[in-house]
C-alpha cells in the first residue's frame, strides 16, 4: 500500500481591522442616538387594486366582451380554420367585440404578401379598430399597456411571451387557441358555462 498524500498546509491569515472599521465604532460609541436613514422603514407603494378584482378574476367583466387580438392569434385562427367572432362565440357563450390596435394593423402590413389574408380579416367593418398614442410600432408592449390602464379587455393570444407578461396583470383573461379551437383561462364565468377549459 503507498502513502496517502498529505494536503498542502496554508498559514493561517491574521485578521485586520480597518480603518473604516474603526471609524464606524467610534461613531456608534460617540453618537448612539443617532438614527440610520436605511434602517428606517420607508412607506411602501402599494398598487391601487380595483374593488372589482375577486383574488385574480376581474367581476367587472361582462358580455359583450371586448377581445383584444394579437398578430399571431389571427395567423393561427386562420391555420385552424377558425372565425374569429364565431369562434369567440362558441368559446364565451356571449356576444364578443373584436378590438385591434394600430401596432397589430402595422405588424400586419410589415408581414407582406404572406399574410394578406390575416391582414383583409383585421380590416373586417365588425373589428373594433383602437388608436395608439404612443411611439413605435411594437404590438405586444403596446397591449400590455393597454390592458394594465383599462382592466375591460380579454387578450387573444397565442405568444408564450405575451401570455406571460399578462398573467402578471391581475384580472385580464387570457383567449388562446388548443385542440382546433378557442379557450380561456381565468374567466370563471366562461367555465361555469361550460366552455372549455384547459
Amino acid at each position: 500500500m503507498g502513502k496517502a498524500k498529505k494536503a498542502p498546509k496554508f498559514a493561517v491569515m491574521k485578521k485586520m481591522v480597518t480603518h473604516k472599521a474603526i471609524k464606524q465604532y467610534k461613531e456608534d460609541v460617540l453618537n448612539p442616538n443617532k438614527k440610520d436613514l436605511t434602517k428606517e422603514k420607508l412607506p411602501k407603494n402599494v398598487p391601487y387594486v380595483s374593488s372589482a378584482l375577486f383574488f385574480k378574476y376581474n367581476t367587472a367583466l361582462g358580455p359583450p366582451y371586448r377581445v383584444l387580438v394579437d398578430t399571431n392569434f389571427i395567423n393561427f385562427s386562420i391555420q385552424n380554420k377558425l372565425d374569429l367572432e364565431k369562434g369567440m362565440m362558441d368559446c364565451l357563450y356571449a356576444k364578443c367585440t373584436p378590438c385591434i390596435t394600430d401596432c397589430v394593423m402595422a405588424e400586419l402590413e410589415k408581414l407582406g404578401q404572406k399574410y394578406r389574408v390575416a391582414l383583409r380579416i383585421a380590416k373586417d367593418p365588425r373589428f373594433e379598430r383602437l388608436p395608439c398614442t404612443h411611439k413605435g410600432t411594437y404590438a405586444d408592449d403596446c397591449i400590455v399597456e393597454r390592458v394594465t390602464q383599462h382592466k375591460c379587455y380579454i387578450v387573444a393570444t397565442c405568444d408564450r411571451d405575451l401570455k406571460r407578461r399578462i398573467r402578471k396583470v391581475p384580472g385580464v383573461p387570457i383567449m388562446y387557441i388548443t385542440q382546433h379551437k378557442y379557450s380561456i383561462e381565468r374567466l370563471p364565468e366562461a367555465t361555469i358555462g361550460g366552455a372549455p377549459r384547459y
